[in-house]
């Protein structure tokens, strides 16, 4: 006997359109995420988002469930807890028919909270969704002042500067006392996460705070094969030659960008 075939991303996107559209307190349903770039692929979970009356955000959750049961049962589900950081209430997804890539990331946002929404409608950050259907006309670019951002990133410079310098004995001090694990956890967080955002904010400001998300679009592709290898330390002595290489780096790019 075949089995059934695995359920597509329009199936799902379908079904849940259809369940949620007709009703009266859900305003509207947009996907973003790697879609919004255009860059969706067979690796591609679903990032979607619902915008929904405030006191029926529990309702639409109930609403979202039933169409996914509806389909193939619900094997996997992590709802976070409220409040998150972001300020939409969120759940995960994995359904058993379907690829375990295909995950569903779904947000749902009060209709009030239109801070909270336009956020993550910033285009020159989020892309551009792609909407199923916007009742309400919530669905729409948010400004965003690029030149403002960027400058106010360049004003941190002095602070990440002293931060990165006051943090680098603590790489050193690990691999002196032979503990390797302790050694590549502070190389990690002390000198290639600030040396990540600093080439953010030089090359991509817009995202500096996404760390290695996106990380292979938002960089030119040399600085991108540099970096890369940062990334890769096989024992005590690469850790110290990369902390080396990358704090001479961190300093070049720290004062060229202090002069623009």
């Amino acid at each position: 006997m075949n089995s059934p075939s695995l359920l597509t991303r329009q199936e799902i996107l379908q079904s849940l359109r259809q369940c949620l559209q007709p009703l009266p307190y859900v305003h509207a349903m947009w996907e973003a995420g790697a879609i919004a770039f255009d860059r969706v692929d067979q690796w591609s979970d679903i990032d979607l988002q619902f915008d929904v009356d405030d006191d029926h955000v529990e309702e639409a959750f109930a609403e979202v469930e039933r169409a996914l049961a509806s389909l193939s049962a619900i094997e996997i589900r992590l709802r976070l807890p409220d409040p998150t950081w972001h300020g939409h209430s969120q759940a995960f997804y994995r359904i058993a028919n379907a690829s375990p890539f295909l995950m569903i990331d779904l947000s749902i946002s009060r209709h009030s909270q239109t801070a909270a929404r336009e956020a993550f409608l910033r285009q020159d950050i989020h892309g551009v969704p792609v909407v199923h259907f916007d009742k309400s006309g919530v669905v729409k670019p948010a400004s965003f002042n690029a030149e403002e951002h960027r400058q106010s990133l360049l004003a941190r410079l002095p602070q990440m500067r002293q931060n990165f310098i006051l943090f680098q004995p603590l790489v050193l001090k690990e691999l002196n006392r032979g503990n390797v694990i302790e050694a590549v956890a502070f190389y990690h967080s002390w000198l290639v996460r600030p040396l990540v955002e600093l080439l953010r904010i030089r090359h991509c400001p817009q995202r500096h705070n996404f760390h290695t998300r996106y990380i292979q679009h938002d960089l030119p592709a040399e600085i991108g094969a540099r970096l890369e290898r940062f990334f890769y330390v096989a024992n005590a002595d690469e850790i110290r030659q990369r902390r080396e290489e990358g704090e001479e780096w961190f300093l070049e790019l720290m004062e060229e960008m202090s002069k623009r």
